[in-house]
């Protein structure tokens, strides 16, 4: 959002403001303040204008100029009704040397989830990509994939959802038989030299107010576990949490052992180096899972992981 537009909303919103005082406050011309009026409304807000002056009297519910409205993190926020993939236009801002920008879409139609799995991404859903620069070794981008982890679950969890994470990204919800049905999804992309990072780019793809039907077996919905969500709201705090988790890497892996499901459970996680089955028993920084095994304890940096029924 502009920041003449976000001043003129923050004007507007505890009250009547009369167009010339907006003008004189934020030193531009009325005819400007008439134009971000209009831009506004064009984006959904609704606008009262009388004899006392402009009041918000609504947001939208969902897209670009409302998440940008009173979102708590320094974060552009660039909005499609509908794109093929977040990430991938992400990573084209990274081409252009952008970075904090949040690419944001209410439909994907050529989503795609880890090692090149379906990923359905239909209109209610939110489905966003963060691009950003930080200044830490490549080694340490992991850690980013957790933080999106524990902070969509805090979000669920404010939304009455009784989230949990399975390692290292899956956002999940288990239902009344014991089955766990995945929530949202995680896909980080990075690029790099071998002291730091270029660019990182972390794909959050979170089934909102989306029909089960239409989603992939074995996936969930804010909308069937309790409900349609206000939009707007769970995505500030998603990127909200996001970003106080981000600038503090330290906290990541504490915040996501409070939240981990996978912890403490028998698992089988294929890797590269093949097959590790045993009890997850920690997580070490930046994101790698301990599996107690009958060899020994074996530290999983990447790897498709399940979880196992007791023996």
């Amino acid at each position: 959002m502009q920041d003449t537009r976000r001043r003129v909303l923050d004007a507007i919103a505890d009250g009547p403001v009369p167009g010339p005082e907006i003008a004189d406050r934020l030193d531009v011309s009325r005819a400007a303040v008439w134009k971000h009026i209009e831009a506004l409304r064009e984006a959904g807000f609704s606008i009262e204008g009388g004899d006392a002056g402009y009041e918000l009297v609504t947001v939208p519910e969902f897209g670009g100029e409302a998440v940008a409205f009173g979102l708590d993190a320094p974060f552009e926020v660039e909005y499609h009704d509908s794109i093929p993939s977040t990430n991938d236009r992400a990573r084209e801002l990274a081409a252009e040397g952008r970075e904090n920008v949040v690419v944001l879409a209410d439909e994907q139609t050529g989503g795609r989830g880890r090692l090149d799995r379906e990923w359905a991404a239909p209109s209610g859903g939110i489905w966003l990509s963060i691009l950003l620069r930080p200044t830490v070794p490549p080694a340490d981008a992991p850690a980013f994939t957790l933080a999106a982890a524990v902070a969509t679950t805090r979000a669920a969890r404010e939304a009455g959802i009784d989230a949990t994470i399975k390692w290292p990204n899956d956002v999940l919800v288990t239902d009344g038989d014991g089955r766990d049905r995945k929530l949202t999804g995680i896909l980080t992309e990075m690029e790099g030299e071998a002291d730091r990072v270029s660019w990182i780019v972390v794909g959050i793809g979170i089934n909102a107010n989306v029909d089960a039907g239409d989603l992939v077996e074995g996936a969930t919905s804010l909308r069937e576990e309790n409900g349609d969500v206000n939009r707007r709201v769970f995505t500030q705090r998603v990127l909200e949490e996001f970003h106080d988790l981000g600038s503090d890497l330290d906290s990541v892996v504490p915040a996501w052992r409070d939240l981990a499901d996978t912890l403490g459970r028998r698992v089988r996680v294929d890797t590269p180096g093949g097959e590790v089955v045993g009890e997850a028993v920690d997580v070490e920084f930046p994101g790698a899972l301990v599996v107690e095994t009958d060899d020994g304890r074996v530290r999983v940096s990447a790897g498709d992981c399940e979880h196992l029924r007791p023996i």
